[in-house]
Parts: structure tokens; sequence; C-alpha cells
């Protein structure tokens, strides 16, 4: 496929080809009749598959559903749609948009006459000269030219233009899905802080109950110091945690607060992290759709419109221009007490054609067919890394699901598991340090529960995200390509 795209890109017009094109512009048609240069775009064969290498649930793509129906959390909710409104990346790129409609208006222009007006006046008096020698002219003159779009020059600017304002409107689409994924990423982490907060708040109370304890009966000589030394450890490190915890948790709404635009301070919560509700399923669709529905796919072919659309630009300038020119006006001079005025009218032609420049003009059009076998690779390399994405996403939303599963387990065997080394301790079959040992492991275990949940959600963020979904259009929003084909009916 590749092979075949760049020998299209790489290949020149034939001489049969060029000999019609020169005798349709020494033709009747001269003056409304084009040779486009330069290859037309055909959009390439991108490598793609049957079906994904994961799990794949029956069902029409999670990507088709809307991010206020998949995130159920009104908080989650509220944080999405305020930065959608003030996050500046967003606001950026709606600048790109309209930076690229401009560059639009202005390649549309060169398809249609330019007028100008001009008006002129002089007076001229010659030192020791009778004053009969005054030269009083006055002239207003409005001209008009016009370039023959002979080569497709004006036609192919004007498609690697729109096609630039495409390429911007898909960009946007990117930062809007990548923002309501960030947000939702970081929403859930902050829910999954708080939910370990409050693990490592009652573990620290625990333990301070427990060196209590153990100081009592250390004083009572019922236990050795270093039972004592060993609980003050375990509740350190318990506290080190927390801390550690709480700077995650400023941190991580500070993250939040940037992604919504707003400056750093609390995040409102909703629901709890284990209340957060999960999709009944999540299947991706078949793997056509995701070409269709990722925007830095079709943006990347947008790019590659517009940069073949360039290489006929430089073509066209290695042959001849030719631009209509016609003026209008009155001119009116006095000289002395005679007066005269006349109207006139003229038009022109001008044929303009580069007949040596060292190679320059080939030197360009060919940097453009170098230029546009890059953007062929960075299109197919957004392909690859697209079906890459969901394919690690796809994975792990089952993996991590399982992994959550195994954690579960591992923390009821672990509390059975300190319910019974206790027994056996106050019974004095064991050391006090199997219970902080298991104490830790308890500890550990529930703070990886929660950890192992989070994921499972992020990692179902992460597969709508890869699949394209999660963006709508702001009000008043009208596409570039939506009108192109409304003009084109």
């Amino acid at each position: 496929m590749t092979a075949t795209l760049h020998s299209r890109i790489a290949r020149r017009r034939s001489a049969p080809a060029r000999t019609t094109c020169v005798r349709l512009v020494l033709g009747v048609t001269l003056l409304t009749g084009a040779c486009t240069r330069g290859p037309d775009f055909e959009p390439p064969a991108p490598p793609t598959t049957e079906e994904f290498r994961g799990p794949m649930p029956d069902g029409a793509s999670v990507a088709n559903t809307e991010w206020f129906d998949l995130y159920q959390d009104p908080v989650l909710r509220d944080l999405i749609a305020r930065g959608l409104e003030n996050n500046r990346g967003v606001r950026e790129a709606m600048a790109r948009i309209e930076e690229a409609r401009t560059g639009l208006t202005i390649a549309n222009a060169d398809r249609y006459p330019r007028v100008t007006a001009v008006g002129a006046g002089l007076y001229q008096q010659a030192e020791g000269v009778d004053t009969v020698s005054a030269l009083d002219n006055l002239r207003a003159v409005v001209g008009a030219s016009y370039e023959v779009d002979l080569w497709g020059r004006v036609a192919r600017s004007n498609e690697a233009a729109l096609q630039g304002v495409l390429a911007t409107e898909e960009a946007f689409r990117t930062v809007t899905i990548a923002l309501v994924a960030e947000i939702a990423g970081a929403y859930l982490a902050l829910r999954d802080i708080d939910a370990r907060i409050a693990v490592a708040e009652q573990t620290v109370e625990s333990s301070n109950a427990s060196v209590e304890l153990m100081s009592s009966r250390a004083q009572g000589g019922l236990v050795p110091d270093v039972d004592v030394r060993r609980a003050e450890i375990n509740l350190a490190d318990s506290e080190a945690v927390l801390i550690a915890l709480e700077r995650a948790r400023t941190q991580t709404e500070n993250v939040l607060s940037l992604l919504v635009g707003e400056l750093p301070s609390e995040i409102e919560r909703g629901l709890p992290l284990a209340e957060q509700p999960f999709p009944p399923a999540v299947p991706p669709g078949l793997p056509s759709e995701l070409l269709q529905r990722r925007p830095d796919i079709l943006g990347a072919e947008r790019v590659l419109h517009a940069q073949t659309a360039r290489i006929g630009i430089a073509e066209a300038s290695r042959f001849p221009s030719l631009s209509l020119t016609g003026n209008a006006g009155a001119k009116r001079t006095t000289l002395g007490d005679a007066v005269s005025a006349n109207l006139f009218f003229n038009l022109g032609a001008n044929l303009v054609a580069p007949i040596f420049n060292s190679g320059a003009l080939k030197a360009a059009a060919d940097a453009e067919r170098a230029r546009t076998l890059q953007a062929l690779n960075q299109y197919e390399q957004t392909v690859l890394n697209a079906f890459r994405e969901v394919e690690d996403a796809l994975v792990a939303v089952d993996t991590y699901r399982l992994e959550q599963e195994a954690r579960t387990r591992q923390l009821d065997a672990s509390r059975l598991a300190l319910s019974s080394v206790q027994s056996l301790y106050d019974g004095g079959l064991v050391s006090y340090q199997e219970v902080i040992d298991l104490q830790r492991g308890v500890f550990g275990s529930e703070l990886q529960v929660s950890e192992a949940l989070q994921l499972h959600h992020a990692a179902i963020v992460q597969l709508y995200r890869a699949l394209g979904g999660g963006w709508t259009p702001p009000e008043g929003w009208e596409s570039m390509a939506t009108a192109a084909a409304e003009s084109e009916q």
C-alpha cells in the first residue's frame, strides 16, 4: 500500500498530458479552462484488522455513549462541563480553528478579481516662472486585476487551506476528548486517595490504641519493651503513609483545578469510589469504526490531504502565469486658463514564465513531495498507535477487573489470618511481631483493593478515550466539513 501511494506522489505527468494542457492553454478555453497540476488526493488504505486482540463484548461501541451518560457522578459531570468551557487548552484549540478559517478566506480571495481605487492630485509651481506655467493635475482611477488559474495553483491553495481548517477542527476534538478523559481520571484518582486516607486514618487510630495497650502491658510486666517499640514503629509507618496520601490529595485537587481552568482550590466530592457505577458492558465495536471516529486519525488524513495539494501549488509555479488587468478613470488638467478633461479605459494581460532559476522551482516541488511522504508515514503511525492504545485499554479493563477480584480475596484472607494470629498471641503462642506483620498486611491489602478499583475505572476511561468517545460539539459549533458538504449540494 505504501509503495503504491509513494509512487503516485512521486509520479510526474507524462509528455502527452503536458501537450494536452499546452493545447488547452493556447486554445479557445485559455481564460476559463485550467490544467491542475500535482496528484489528486486519494485516501490511503491504512493498516487495519478484522478484530481486536483483547476481549470484545458484543454490542455497539461504548464510544457511542456521550460522556454525561457514561459518568453518572453529578460532581464529575459538573467538573467536565466546567473544563470544556474554561480549559485554556480547549480555548487555544478553538482559536487555532479561527486562525485557519481566516487563512481559508485569504486563499479563497484569489479566486476573484481584485479591484482598487486611486485618486491623485499634483500641483507644480516653477520658481520665477509666470503662473500660466502652473500645472494642476487631478486623476481618479479604478483598476482591476485577475489571475487566470491556468495550472490550478489557486484551486490547490484553496484545497490545502480547507483541509488545514478541517485538521484544526479534528485537533480541537482530540483536545476535548483528552480533557474529558483527564478530568475523569483525575477525579477517580482523587476519590481513590480519599478512600485510602480513610483506611489510613482508621489504621493510625488502631495503631495508636495498640501503642497505648502495649505500653500499659509493658508497665505491668506482661510484655517486653520491644513489643512497645514494634507497636510504635507500626504507628509511625501508618502516619507516614497518611501524610503522603494527604499530600497526594492536595496535589490531585490542584491538577483538577487546572484542568477545569480555575485557580487551585478544594474540589467538591460526589459518589465514593466504591459506589461509582461501572458501565454494564464496554464493547469496543468494530476496528473499522476506529478509523472513522478517532479525531487524531482524521486530522492526520486532513494534513496529508493538504500536503498533497501543496505539490500541485509547487508544480504550478514552474509554468507560465497569466494575469488580466483593466483600468478606468478620469483625468483633469488645468494649465492657466485652459481646461481639459478626459475619460480613459484600458485592458491588458501579463504573461510571466520562469525560464532559468537553477532548478529552484523543481527542487521546491520535490521538497513538497518529500513532505507528503512524511505526512503519509505520520498518518500510518497515528493509525498504528490508535490500535495499540485500544488494545492496551482492552487488556487493562479485563486484567484490572481480575486484579481487583484477587486483591479483594487477598484482603479477606489477611483479615482472617490477623484474627487467628491475634488469638494465638493472646494465648502466648506467637510473638507480637507476627501480629504486627499481619496488621501491615491488612493495611496494605486495603490500600491495594482501593487502588485496583480505581485502576479498573481508569482503564474504562482510557478505553473510552482510545475509541474516540466523549466529544459533544459546543453550542453554535459549525464544522467546515459540514459547511463544505452543504455548499456542494
